[in-house]
């Protein structure tokens, strides 16, 4: 599975027989007609509705009840709202009536079990509402007008961003699937409840997912182990992350998972004494120093001990935390003073202390970790936390009605769910496709973080392995475009450094800056690498403009044809004419090589003039003038590196702009026999400036200290090494190949020039 949800079917536990609902692979198609209606529910909609046991063979459930939803419910939502959700589910039960999952179960029991899980939350009476929908927009024919009438605005949209995207727009299973991940997650960004519902949907499926064959279960659990997880951890709801991670183990690795399932319960009657004895230590001390808490005995997941087994190569008697205490208290001083008494009955073990709760994790996740040293050595993890952090921890996002909330009375965990959410948007704005959307939202569902400081000792979290310019795109967009440096503990240091917990850094900028292509490669956030792409996706774009303009006004002065005299409607119409919506994206083409410059001014000024002239059948083109600043639309190749003061010459390559040669280049040559059309005459300006890479090798006396020799010869003649490697020749010598940075030819002269002199070089070229 590649870590979003199958866009055909939100339950992956649907049968395809006839009457049920499509399969991930039969997405085109409709249920077949369904079975007769039944009497239905009661008139409070709240009774039973029995299929005929003969419609699925395989039934064990019979019936489906909202009896238990209805209870739920009616604690916390007034009778109104409970009669809308009563009217919800009659839709619902209509219309996945004679649809059946794999289990033999009538298909209307997983929106009710979803709508459970909702109501365990106390979402609000739209959630429940859209949680009994929300398959009804891919199944039955039911409109997204329809609920809008019925249901109103709010549960409508809720149910279309939980829907997916028709297979015939994408022309594959991957952008298709990465199309309706962006639309659910963009749904969620908008609406926070559009992603609790489809965790309660996930939930439920997996807790069903016995009934599917063993390669969709495999499948289905490696997406809840890429996406859903990871995300039920970023909105704090651990209680659905780890019930997510032991289900889709189960079934991703079901051998494995028995295995350790089976250890886990040897290990618990092993241990129950040793438990008993530190638990009763545990009562004892608390009320001593006024503390009454709620002391819970606590198991690693089955997964997490796979996890710690796989991450660290230990067997499962080395993974000695499997088995721990949860303190629940009613005050943050009381978290520390329980620690304080914790640490006054069992020796602390050095090193396996956190606290979540200066530091919050990025989630706002907060606790006290301590590993205490138990009876008989053995080593037993404590979390001690208030009742308030015991509610976030468990509830995460939903327990904040971050849905329903104002900007102002934002709590800290609504403020980083709500600036996550919106960095959504602020990806999906500066994201080419689908597909990359999807790759840099995934690169931020990452558990762990780091947190450093700002220079005012503010906090921020990255995702691990962080660098400068994450932080520095954390901060602002400018403060990204425009960093040059920072300062990281006070110390210089290049954007490139991964920070570490506890960083002190400030980021150093220059208006002139502006974002590096080479930083691509070492940035770990989906902001920046984003914001970089945009960058420069719109940089390339305008200066291939740019190029297109000069090529073509070039082809066009040879031709005698100046645009500034042509009337500005023919000249619109010529330029449609030509298959282009706009002269701006006839020179973008003409930039990137994928129109010729020759070819569409010969074409466009037969339209202007209307007449063919012998100059336009034989052009003279005068040389295209290069400047060294023009940036992604021209290149230089590295066949050859060409530097100012060579003969030179420019290949149109289909999609990358203008690649510059030197004339003498061997592979110059041979193509431009092949392809003639797209090989431009061009010069250096008399301005050309910046640095330029050309590569020299020099042969020398192999002995100790020549390599710091020649680079301290080089930097001294103003010239930069941008690569340096080294191969032992016969005869005690060796041969260095160096790239370096230069101004123009005669630079390049002079460095040699310099080398030849030093008494270790005995022979030192330009390569190609």
């Amino acid at each position: 599975m590649s870590g979003f949800d199958p866009p055909a079917t939100s339950d992956p536990t649907t049968d395809r027989r006839p009457g049920a609902r499509p399969g991930p692979d039969d997405r085109d198609e409709r249920p077949a007609r369904r079975a007769p209606r039944s009497t239905g529910a009661g008139a409070t909609g709240v009774g039973t509705r029995t299929r005929a046991a003969q419609a699925s063979p395989r039934a064990r459930v019979q019936v489906a009840t909202i009896g238990n939803l209805m209870s739920m419910v009616g604690a916390y939502l007034p009778e109104p709202d409970q009669a809308r959700i009563r009217d919800a589910y009659r839709l619902s039960d209509a219309a996945h009536l004679g649809q059946f999952r794999s289990s033999g179960e009538p298909y209307i029991c997983h929106p009710i079990a979803v709508a459970e899980i909702c109501a365990g939350w106390k979402l609000d009476a739209e959630s429940i509402m859209a949680a009994l929908l929300h398959d009804t927009l891919e199944d039955s024919g039911v409109s997204k007008t329809d609920l809008h009438e019925r249901f109103g605005s709010e549960v409508a949209e809720l149910v279309d961003g939980l829907s997916k995207i028709e297979r015939i727009a994408f022309s594959s299973r991957e952008m298709q699937q990465a199309e309706s991940f962006r639309k659910m997650l963009l749904a969620m960004a908008r609406d926070v409840r559009v992603i609790l519902i489809k965790l309660a949907d996930r939930l439920h499926n997996m807790q069903t997912l016995e009934a599917v064959s063993p390669t969709r279960r495999r499948r289905i659990a490696t997406e809840t182990l890429d996406i859903y997880a990871p995300i039920a951890s970023r909105l704090g709801l651990y209680r659905v992350y780890n019930d997510l991670l032991d289900l889709a183990f189960k079934h991703q690795f079901p051998m494995r998972y028995r295995v350790l399932r089976k250890a886990v319960q040897a290990a618990r009657g092993n241990r129950r004494e040793v438990l008993a004895r530190i638990l009763e230590a545990v009562q004892r001390a608390l009320p001593e120093v006024g503390i009454t808490a709620e002391i819970v005995s606590r198991e690693k997941s089955i997964y997490g001990i796979h996890r710690k087994m796989k991450e660290k190569g230990l067997s499962f008697s080395q993974v000695l935390d499997i088995f721990g205490f949860r303190v629940v208290v009613d005050t943050v001083p009381q978290c520390y003073l329980a620690l304080g008494a914790l640490h006054a009955t069992f020796k602390p073990v050095p090193g396996r202390f956190k606290d979540y709760i200066a530091i919050p994790k990025i989630n706002s996740y907060q606790s006290l970790h301590t590993t205490l040293v138990g009876p008989f050595g053995t080593p037993v993890e404590f979390q001690i936390r208030s009742r308030e952090m015991q509610r976030i921890a468990e509830s995460g996002v939903a327990a904040h009605w971050l849905y329903k909330a104002e900007d102002e009375s934002f709590s800290d965990l609504q403020k980083l769910t709500h600036h996550w959410l919106q960095s959504l948007l602020d990806i999906q704005s500066t994201t080419g496709d689908s597909l990359e959307f999807f790759e840099h939202v995934k690169v931020d569902l990452f558990p762990d973080a780091v947190y450093v400081f700002t220079p005012r000792g503010e906090i921020r979290a990255l995702p691990r392995g962080a660098t400068v310019v994450d932080y520095a795109y954390m901060v602002h967009t400018d403060i990204g475009n425009q960093a040059i440096g920072a300062n990281v503990n006070n110390a210089p240091a290049p954007l490139r450094t991964e920070l570490q917990n506890g960083d002190v850094v400030e980021v150093l900028t220059d208006t002139q800056s502006k974002p590096n292509p080479n930083w691509l490669p070492f940035v770990r956030t989906a902001k920046a690498r984003s914001e970089i792409r945009h960058y420069l996706r719109t940089m390339e774009y305008w200066e291939s403009v740019e190029l297109g303009r000069k090529l073509l006004e070039q082809a066009l002065v040879a031709l005698h044809v100046d645009l500034a005299g042509v009337d500005p409607a023919k000249l619109e119409m010529s330029v449609r004419d030509a298959g282009v919506k706009s002269l701006e994206e006839l020179h973008a083409d003409i930039g990137v090589g994928k129109r010729l410059a020759k070819v569409e001014a010969r074409s466009l000024a037969l339209r202007i003039a209307g007449k063919t002239t012998a100059a336009m059948l034989i052009p003279r083109l005068a040389p295209m003038m290069i400047r060294g600043n023009e940036s992604g639309a021209v290149s230089y190749a590295p066949c050859c590196n060409p530097v100012p003061g060579d003969q030179i010459v420019g290949h149109l390559r289909g999609s990358h702009g203008l690649i510059v040669h030197r004339r003498s280049c061997k592979a110059a040559r041979r193509n431009r026999e092949k392809d003639r059309e797209r090989w431009i005459d061009v010069q250096w300006a008399n301005e050309a400036g910046t640095l330029y890479r050309t590569e020299i090798e020099v042969v020398v006396h192999s002995e100790r200290g020549v390599l710091g020799k020649i680079a301290a010869e080089i930097s001294s003649g103003e010239a930069n090494i941008v690569n340096v490697s080294m191969e032992e020749d016969a005869m005690e010598t060796g041969r260095l190949q160096f790239a370096v940075q230069v101004r123009d030819r005669v630079h390049l002269a002079k460095l040699l020039r310099n080398l030849r002199h030093l008494p270790e070089v005995r022979r030192v070229a330009r390569r190609h």
